[in-house]
């Protein structure tokens, strides 16, 4: 199956009975994103939460209140 990087548009090819391949053809909102931009953001991220000014909102305040 021919994918299409989400964040660089490097063509790819990934096997088609992979689960990737599976969640690509049957779930539209799931996209596709190649080994090194996947590494590049966790690496970034990574960096990010180790200087301790990056916060994570898990939930909303909002979300949290009953109606």
């Amino acid at each position: 199956m021919r994918v299409k990087c989400v964040v660089c548009d490097t063509l790819g090819q990934i096997d088609d009975d992979s689960p990737m391949a599976k969640k690509l053809r049957n779930r539209p909102i799931h996209t596709y994103m190649c080994d090194e931009c996947h590494t590049r953001i966790t690496h970034k991220t990574e960096e990010r939460l180790a200087t301790g000014m990056f916060r994570v909102y898990k939930t909303s305040p909002l979300l949290d209140k009953e109606f």
